[in-house]
């Protein structure tokens, strides 16, 4: 575990030098991707497990020589069913969010989870999914079971989940349980709530946002710029109106008094803030040029018992140096502002940087004008090969969800 403060979650910036953070190691989901369904999955290819798994190696290994201890969605969830002994309970939540009818094919999965002796195991298989070859019922007693079609799978795989950025954030010393976009997605945040509810080290850990609730969010698009202040996108993923229930959730019970709101534009290519945005220094943000003309920051603060909504109207540089009550920042534009350069840059995740300390930072290594800049302007840049990884649509910061950063 991280240095002893008291609480095991510990985010107050986005760039204090990281101490603990979750990742999940690529599995035989990316196995169950294929052609005809990507879209349902939120892919645009397939990529190579193999090749995937050496780039996620690669980059736990960048984490953990810089001091990072690395902890494993999967072990962690393997941990809290074996601790609170709710691995039946698990698998009745699970199975329940499936989309799969009560009958034969639905005991007969729900039988294969239970047997597995191997707690680890049986979460990876909840992750891969289920195909229709693999369960086999000899009597079908409903029609639900009776019926059949081209759809290959009885239980969808969760491809994304190498991207743990997402179904949970961690803010300050609490957590948001994530409402995500889309259902296939969704069924990734009961990793997080029985992390969150029996993990020994974490079940303590208050909450900001519950996974039942009716708006989207995703972490993604929330920012920690400091410890009174939050950046969160308004996106594809994320919903206005979950911005306005977070802010009203950590306002008055937590240091947090402001919440800046960017509304970026709503489509796959800016699918969340920090594909866009992130920070990287003190005084350093990169930025994919592309949002910046019709960027629009609102700001939300406490009133009373609800919020105030005001429009900040002046340069993004302004807003985020009164934010950080410092005198300037610099924006290092993704491509260096090139416009083909820059889209190109973006797509492969450019702007979405993972920082280790203040001024260190991890990045894949095919975003080179970028890179290149980010060092000429005094940042550490850890390289590693993400041309696999980067096929879901998500980089370094996309790949990791801190629990344990140094104030600054």
């Amino acid at each position: 575990m991280a240095a002893n403060t008291g609480q095991a979650v510990n985010i107050f910036s986005e760039i204090g030098k990281l101490k603990q953070v979750i990742v999940h190691r690529p599995g035989r989901e990316l196995e169950n991707l294929v052609p005809d369904y990507l879209d349902r999955l939120l892919f645009d290819d397939i990529p190579f497990l193999e090749a995937a798994q050496k780039e996620h190696d690669e980059f736990a290994k960048i984490l953990e020589d810089n001091g990072v201890e690395v902890l494993y969605l999967e072990r962690l969830v393997t941990e809290a069913l074996d601790a609170a002994d709710v691995k039946e309970q698990f698998v009745d939540e699970w199975l329940a969010e499936t989309g799969l009818a009560k009958g034969a094919t639905y005991e007969a999965i729900r039988q294969d989870l239970l047997n597995y002796d191997d707690t680890f195991e049986m979460v990876l298989k909840t992750m891969e999914g289920y195909t229709k070859t693999e369960v086999e019922v000899s009597d079908s007693v409903s029609l639900a079971d009776s019926i059949s079609g081209d759809y290959p799978f009885l239980v969808d795989p969760m491809p994304n989940l190498y991207f743990t950025r997402d179904p949970f954030a961690t803010i300050g010393n609490g957590v948001s349980i994530n409402h995500m976009y889309a259902e296939t997605r969704n069924r990734e945040t009961l990793y997080g709530k029985y992390i969150f509810d029996f993990h020994p080290n974490f079940k303590d850990t208050e909450t900001y946002y519950k996974r039942d609730a009716e708006t989207r969010i995703e972490g993604g698009d929330i920012l920690i710029l400091s410890e009174k202040t939050l950046a969160i996108g308004i996106s594809q993923r994320t919903d206005a109106r979950s911005i306005e229930t977070l802010a009203k959730n950590i306002f008055g019970t937590t240091s947090y008094d402001e919440v800046l709101a960017f509304s970026i534009a709503e489509n796959r290519k800016f699918m969340h803030l920090d594909t866009v945005f992130t920070m990287v220094d003190y005084d350093k943000f990169t930025i994919h040029p592309e949002i910046e003309g019709d960027l629009q920051v609102f700001s939300v603060t406490k009133d009373g018992e609800g919020v105030k909504i005001e429009e900040k109207v002046d340069t993004l540089e302004n807003i985020l140096a009164e934010a950080l009550e410092i005198e300037k920042v610099e924006l290092i534009r993704c491509g260096g502002g090139d416009p083909v350069i820059a889209a190109r840059e973006q797509w492969n995740d450019g702007s979405n940087t993972l920082t280790i300390a203040p001024g260190v930072v991890i990045v894949y290594n095919r975003n080179t004008v970028t890179n290149k800049l980010l060092r000429e302007a005094g940042i550490t840049v850890h390289e590693f090969d993400g041309s696999e990884l980067v096929r879901g649509r998500g980089g370094p910061r996309c790949m990791s969800m801190p629990v344990y950063r140094e104030n600054i």
